[in-house]
């Protein structure tokens, strides 16, 4: 696995790589304070967060959504795009996990309650990947040693 990655100040995509990750290990994001949950089957297509992915981001960003958060996390959506907040990697599964910039929270990562993560034989969750702009950094690294 990765380094933990280390982000100043959450921003929306910080939070949206967050959650993208997330829903790739099977979690929910809690809606409507606990009455629905949304969690699209495919987060990734190709170069881009699927069309599913996108519609849930939007609903939780929908103040009609009410406080949204993490199965298994107490920080909601909403505080996390506050300047409050930073996204890290976990020390135990290099997920990325929130943790409050000054003051204390729980920094508890949602692999907490998941008792086969981490799972080395897997691929790790990842972001989508613009296939040409990493051929070219591959070119420009490989262009540089010759």
């Amino acid at each position: 696995m990765n380094k933990p990655k280390i982000y100043s100040m959450a921003n929306k995509q910080d939070v949206k790589r967050y959650l993208g990750y997330w829903f790739q290990l099977g979690k929910k994001v809690i809606i409507l304070n606990g009455a629905d949950n949304l969690k699209p089957q495919k987060v990734i297509d190709g170069d881009r967060y699927s069309e599913e992915f996108e519609a849930c981001w939007q609903k939780i960003l929908s103040p009609s959504s009410g406080e949204c958060y993490l199965e298994g996390t107490e920080e909601t959506i909403s505080q996390l795009l506050t300047p409050d907040w930073d996204i890290m990697g976990c020390a135990r599964c290099f997920m990325p996990i929130p943790v409050k910039n000054a003051g204390f929270s729980s920094e508890i990562c949602p692999c907490h309650n998941m008792p086969n993560w981490p799972n080395m034989e897997l691929p790790p969750p990842r972001s989508p990947i613009d296939t040409k702009e990493k051929i070219m950094e591959i070119r420009n690294r490989l262009a540089m040693r010759f």
